[in-house]
């Protein structure tokens, strides 16, 4: 089987299977434009279905896909239709088509997972219904268009308006304010969990008043970019627009911190003295940068990441300068690879032994180290910043704990963070030992009409079997949101989302899929010196993450199966990586 590390390091086998070459581009020039771009083993490597589009109207076309005996159950095909693309479904002898842009970064959705009615992308994982177009769990905010389907003759005739199939992306139906609603639900935080939850309420009929309290001065917006593009303006990456927000009678309060939660009287108060009251609460304030008490770390150009004020200054004091940064996990190597052909020096300091190991393992956290090492970063391993230097109030070096000094002119502290729970410590809601929220499967608190959503809760996650867990990614923040919304608004559903997320170094898109805390072994496929693998991490013989690169859509079809129930052995995937995937088609 290969090689076989001991326990102490988490056991690996290594399988050196070689991938196929078909490949397709997966990472979009709208965050950055890498001179190495990705590729990412197709699953369907077909050309698309081409037919003459027929003009029905003004701005109606039609084309026939093909013969309807052509289709078996399960499959999907893109089909071109007048210059656009369009993901054809059949299901239970039924025909579906939906625009086959993910409405987050594009991606072709043809070359995702599909499972009975579902459609996930093969980039991040969104998924849509393939009979509404509606998206279903997340990143990104929009659904995609849905076009109507006719047979006739035995031919598959899909009829698309032509607006609608030269976007990519829907935004479902909203209800406004009604003056005879006094309700109101008030929103703390300005991240995606409560973005999704406001449009969520008002998609259900909540014709309430609704209100977002940010104690940022700008939207909300896509934070997991500015540790990637630096340099990014907040109206670049904005999830919504004001427009959007004022159209749909969604109130945006910026720059402005709640201080208090008042939930025997129902109502918040503000740092400038100012009150709200509420019928229903959801708080969703996300993490704070964790603070090391330091010597010296108050000196110009220490920094914490956490705003798009924070990333544009740290982009522009560290150009041509000696960059130090403090982690080595996610954030930590992604501002690495911002900063590489713009710093003159880029240094990681690290207090584990390989960076992200606790994440994928040392095989694939060294090759990480490597890869970093390859564009000229250098690491220090097993130690930390024992004090920072300055001159007339500058910082000029970082001394280590082992006793090196490093020339520093910018210091990135990305040594995690903590959950900004702190206003709450008198309210009455739970709060763990770590200043976590506890919520059930519909984010709800131990208090009556408070909810709290994203990264600062703990939750029921299903797939470990309802065990009480914090997951920080951006994928899972959308859905707490919506899960909040939907218990507002009366339709409650419990939270049944895979854990997923992603990162992007030097153009290398590594997608990460379940929940693999615990694990104890990794059986690894494939070539990581190759840039081509998929990683297993089992628990007690069951899979319960998978990690890949350049092997899409694994990832995804790992993620919609788990979502279906279904589980991988370790056994089934110790000799072939894909032997489960057929399994999708039996749910």
């Amino acid at each position: 089987m290969g090689q076989k590390h001991s326990k102490e390091e988490h056991s690996v086998q290594v399988v050196n299977i070689k991938r196929r070459e078909e490949s397709l581009n997966v990472y979009p020039d709208s965050i950055v434009n890498p001179p190495d771009r990705p590729v990412s083993s197709a699953v369907d490597s077909s050309s698309p279905a081409k037919a003459e589009a027929t003009k029905v109207s003004d701005n109606m076309i039609e084309v026939v896909a093909g013969d309807v005996s052509d289709f078996t159950d399960g499959e999907t095909k893109e089909v071109d239709v007048a210059e656009q693309k369009v993901l054809l479904v059949k299901e239970d002898g039924q025909f579906y088509a939906i625009g086959n842009k993910c409405s987050h970064y594009g991606a072709p959705l043809n070359k995702g997972a599909y499972c009975k009615g579902v459609v996930r992308c093969p980039w991040h994982g969104a998924c849509f219904n393939v009979k509404t177009g509606d998206i279903e769990d997340f990143p990104g905010l929009d659904s995609v268009p849905k076009f109507p389907v006719e047979i006739r003759d035995g031919k598959v005739v899909i009829k698309a308006d032509q607006a609608a199939l030269a976007s990519a992306k829907r935004v479902k139906p909203m209800v406004k304010k009604a003056a005879d609603n006094n309700k109101s639900v008030v929103l703390i935080g300005g991240g995606p969990a409560n973005v999704v939850c406001a449009e969520t309420l008002r998609q259900e009929g909540f014709t309430g008043k609704i209100v977002i309290v940010s104690k940022e001065n700008c939207l909300p917006y896509d934070r997991i970019k500015l540790s990637k593009a630096m340099s990014i303006k907040p109206e670049e990456i904005a999830l919504r627009s004001h427009q959007f927000y004022d159209e749909h009678d969604i109130e945006i309060l910026l720059s402005k911190e709640v201080i208090k939660v008042l939930p025997e009287d129902k109502k918040i108060e503000l740092n400038d003295g100012s009150e709200l009251k509420y019928d229903s609460l959801v708080i969703a304030t996300g993490g704070q940068p964790r603070q090391l008490p330091i010597p010296g770390s108050d000196l110009k150009n220490v920094y914490s990441l956490r705003t798009p004020h924070d990333a544009n200054s740290i982009a522009e004091n560290a150009q041509g300068k000696n960059v130090v940064i403090m982690g080595s996990s996610f954030i930590g190597l992604e501002v690495a690879n911002f900063m590489v052909g713009k710093a003159a020096t880029v240094t990681v300091i690290g207090q584990s032994a390989v960076p992200l190991s606790h994440v994928f393992g040392p095989h694939i956290g060294q090759w990480f180290g490597k890869m970093h090492e390859s564009k000229g970063v250098k690491f220090y391993f097993e130690t930390s910043v024992k004090e920072f230097n300055g001159e007339d109030g500058q910082l000029k070096e970082a001394v280590l704990a082992n006793g090196t000094v490093l020339p520093a002119d910018v210091c990135i502290m990305g040594v995690g963070v903590v959950p900004a729970t702190g206003f709450l410590k008198e309210s009455g809601i739970e709060l763990t030992a770590r200043g976590f929220i506890t919520v059930n499967k519909n984010m709800k608190t131990n208090i009556e009409d408070v909810y709290a959503a994203g990264d600062i809760v703990e939750f029921p996650l299903f797939t470990a079997d309802d065990q009480q867990v914090n997951i920080q990614h951006w994928q899972m923040a959308h859905q707490h949101g919506r899960i909040a919304g939907l218990s507002i608004a009366g339709k409650p559903q419990d939270i049944r989302s895979v854990p997923y997320f992603w990162t992007v170094q030097y153009g290398k898109s590594i997608r990460y899929t379940g929940y693999g805390f615990g694990y104890d072994d990794i059986v690894l496929h494939g070539d990581v010196e190759e840039n081509k693998f998929v990683a297993y991490y089992t628990k007690n013989d069951q899979v319960v993450a998978v990690a890949s690169l350049g092997w899409d859509p694994i990832v995804s079809q790992a993620a919609e199966l788990m979502s279906k129930g279904g589980t991988i052995s370790k056994e089934e995937i110790k000799e072939q990586p894909d032997s489960w995937v057929s399994r999708l088609k039996s749910y």
